[in-house]
């Protein structure tokens, strides 16, 4: 829409003004382009959130039900809480993360 936008008002500009019409083109397009990089940038980061959680989930299904059991009866919590937190340090989601990460991003 705002790239034919050009399209439109050109013709009907006079040989002076087109210049300065053009240059208000580009820096409403330029404008635009920043807006969805901001965006791209926050849709971005739930999605590397996202991503995390999945691969710790999935760590999580993959590790032996022995090491969620607690240490004793009167930790209950304690156990499965450590073996949880063990899991997303060593879900591999930072590597992972970085590799998605090197073909999302945009260049500079």
């Amino acid at each position: 829409e705002e790239i034919n936008r050009i399209n439109e008002i050109l013709p009907h500009t006079d040989s002076q003004g087109k210049t300065s019409t053009i240059q208000q083109w580009i820096e409403s397009v330029i404008q635009r382009i920043e807006c969805y990089k901001v965006e791209h940038l926050q849709l971005l980061k739930e999605a590397m959130a996202l991503l995390e959680l999945a691969l710790w989930k999935a760590k999580l299904f993959d590790v032996d039900e022995d090491m969620l059991e607690p240490k004793n009866a009167d930790d209950g919590k304690e156990g499965s809480n450590g073996a949880r937190k063990e899991q997303r340090i060593t879900s591999g989601a930072s590597i992972v993360i970085k590799n998605v990460l090197s073909f999302l991003i945009l260049p500079k």
